[in-house]
């Protein structure tokens, strides 16, 4: 047995793991991490400007490709500032090993310089966290870090490395096996349960498949269509099930929830059987809980058993990975006599399609409806906002296109480096980040990471010149009381304007000058017609982002919307 340091170690448990990328920011103690990372050609280190913007380039990769995440950072504010990334991973259950560096143990709860608790400050928003304590127990703890963040289901995992455990000597040995007594993740199907299921569904006249991301998150898209065809049960999906089944499939009707479809939240309103794999039902898609598919038998499979009847009391319980209880549903289930069901929602699509003809020239729909005719198999990466709102309404996902988006925490910021991990993990599929000119600004500096890193990225600002969701809440539910949402605001400017106008300042920065001066391609757009050339220059470019600002009608809106606290079946049709 050789002795070796604790950063080799490590590192020798990186290769082991497959890790050939690793985004990293390094510090005072992570100092010894990156050293003993330097020369070692199987493992690129990605340096981001920004450790927020690292953790969520290393989301991006992980959704984008399947594999595990790697981020590593020093203590202090470079451990904090992961924070929002681990909470919005977590959220969306995306497998990320996080490795901080902290001040020596013997220091450990002096205050020492950048010395902060990481494990407690995570503890409630990642899947584990963990300070290594004893440089023997370092290669284990390697070991069940990865082995928890990608089975079950999966999450970021927080692995705290003080500098005196990474310097010291110890075993080379790296373990094979993980042993975790407490933790034993769902491998199998409940098949009682799962037949009671389709005995119900089987008897059904009105039934709805509900796919949440657990279904994307299983790669059970496959299984989930042959499902979907097999039983002829129209599929209704949440934002971040989308792409599920192909947005282009027959039976596919929609998104529920919020910003859903009026198909799709009528469907759910009116189904006598509520089929949902790999949902949370969070407040974004019921609405008013107590009205919620309130005349349907509801069954529910999911692979964490805390997520069944928290929200939503079901019927039928079934904890399973959503691949494995789809697959064995094949075998049981049968063609259900769906066609007058069907007719009554291609009825609702087609009396209420989403659309936005109501603002005419440049407008969202038409932007993303370029993307879908000229990007076929591209990967789209989206901030928060109404940018994100419109591109789950329009986008069309089919083939391996793919929607990288924060669902469950709302993350402004994320569009950006989410799109650069995406893109070092799919190099040869073109990539795009659609933005609202808030959020762009919140990680705008890793413009300087995708010129450096030569990636070729598209990004996408959809410029209405506000914080755009907030904006449209005051205007529908607060008389138009604009409190902090303008972005040309001014010192100077009225502090009750409730009519903005071309008479406003000019906007700040110009994005297309900002774009030149990182070295990238700036394009504006105020044409519709202009869209075509401004896609294609971007295409034509191999090594450098390009930056396209779309200026957009300040008060275009997001329709339709489900008030708080008000049911499904209470759409405001025309925001």
């Amino acid at each position: 047995m050789n002795q070796i340091k604790g950063t080799d170690l490590l590192v020798k448990a990186l290769k082991e793991e497959g890790v050939d990328l690793l985004f990293g920011y390094p510090g005072g103690q992570a100092i010894d991490l990156f050293n003993s990372l330097y020369g070692q050609n199987d493992i690129e280190v990605v340096l981001p400007r920004h450790e927020q913007a690292l953790v969520h380039a290393a989301d991006g990769y992980a959704r984008s490709t399947g594999k595990v995440g790697v981020c590593m950072v020093t203590s202090g504010p470079g451990a904090t500032n992961l924070v929002t990334g681990i909470a919005t991973a977590n959220y969306d259950s995306v497998p990320l090993v996080c490795i901080t560096g902290q001040v020596p143990t013997n220091l450990i709860g002096n205050d020492a310089f950048q010395e902060v608790d990481i494990v407690g400050i995570t503890r409630s928003i990642c899947k584990h966290s963990v300070t290594v304590r004893d440089r023997e127990d370092l290669g284990r703890i390697i070991k069940e870090a990865f082995y928890i963040a990608r089975t079950g289901k999966p999450g970021p995992v927080v692995v705290d490395i003080p500098k005196d455990i990474q310097q010291a000597y110890g075993s080379d040995e790296y373990p094979s096996q993980v042993n975790i007594r407490s933790y034993k993740p769902s491998t199998g199907v409940h098949e009682g349960q799962l037949k009671k299921a389709v005995k119900i569904l089987n008897a059904s006249k009105r039934p709805v498949f509900l796919l949440g991301g657990g279904v994307k998150i299983a790669h059970a898209q496959e299984a989930m269509t042959k499902l979907a065809q097999q039983t002829q049960v129209p599929v209704i999906t949440t934002i971040m099930g989308k792409g599920a089944i192909p947005t282009d499939h027959p039976l596919y009707v929609g998104n529920i929830g919020i910003h859903g479809n009026y198909a799709s939240n009528t469907a759910i309103s009116q189904c006598d059987v509520l089929f949902s794999i790999g949902t949370r039902f969070n407040d974004r898609i019921t609405g008013k809980i107590s009205e919620f598919a309130k005349n349907a038998s509801i069954i529910h499979i999911d692979i964490d058993t805390a997520s069944i009847s928290r929200n939503i009391v079901v019927d039928i319980p079934i904890v399973a990975d959503a691949n494995v209880a789809i697959t064995k549903m094949l075998e049981y289930t049968k063609p259900l006599d769906t066609k007058d069901w069907l007719a009554s929602i291609q009825t609702w699509k087609d009396s209420y399609p989403i659309q936005m003809n109501r603002y005419p020239g440049l407008n969202p729909e038409k932007i993303i409806c370029q993307i879908n005719d000229m990007f076929p198999d591209a990967i789209v990466s989206t901030d928060v906002g109404q940018n994100q709102l419109w591109a789950t309404q329009f986008l069309s996902l089919t083939g391996k296109k793919q929607l990288l988006t924060s669902g469950g925490l709302g993350t402004m910021g994320y569009g950006l480096p989410a799109a650069i991990g995406a893109k070092l993990g799919n190099p040869s599929q073109p990539v795009i980040a659609i933005s609202g000119d808030g959020g762009f600004q919140m990680n705008l500096q890793e413009l300087a990471t995708a010129i450096c890193m030569e990636l070729p990225v598209i990004i996408c600002i959809l410029n209405n010149s506000w914080l755009g969701n907030v904006r449209q809440w005051q205007e529908m539910f607060f008389d138009k009381r604009y409190s902090a949402t303008c972005l040309r605001y001014r010192r100077g400017c009225i502090h009750d304007c409730k009519n903005p106008d071309k008479c406003c300042p000019p906007y700040t920065p110009d994005f297309v000058k900002l774009a030149e001066s990182y070295g990238a391609l700036g394009i504006r757009v105020e044409r519709e017609e202009d869209l075509k050339a401004a896609f294609a220059a971007a295409g034509k470019e191999t090594k450098r982002p390009t930056v396209i600002e779309f200026l957009i009608d300040p008060e275009a809106n997001v329709s339709p919307m489900v008030p708080t606290g008000k049911p499904l079946s209470e759409m405001v049709m025309d925001c």
